[in-house]
């Protein structure tokens, strides 16, 4: 599991940037003191529209965090989707 800090402003955006990776699993949004304040279970089941009713609540957490830790299960078995270039 890799584990990251992140200001609160950047916590959206973040998350976003993980998702859109494709092998991530689970991703849980810890506060300072290491309790999980979010945690978005990610299945081949929850894309796009199911997504933007958590990604808002994510931004109402993440108004009232200042730092926070996002720890992200990945998929060891999905390769992480590499931007393309043009």
């Amino acid at each position: 599991m890799d584990e990251f800090k992140v200001a609160g402003g950047q916590l959206v955006d973040t998350v976003k940037k993980l998702i859109n990776e494709g092998n991530v699993r689970r991703i849980s949004v810890k506060n300072r003191e290491g309790k999980i304040v979010f945690d978005i279970p990610l299945t081949l089941g929850v894309i796009g529209i199911a997504l933007a009713p958590m990604l808002a609540a994510l931004g109402a957490v993440a108004g009232v965090l200042t730092e926070c830790t996002v720890a992200v299960e990945r998929d060891p078995d999905t390769p992480a989707e590499t931007p393309q270039q043009s």
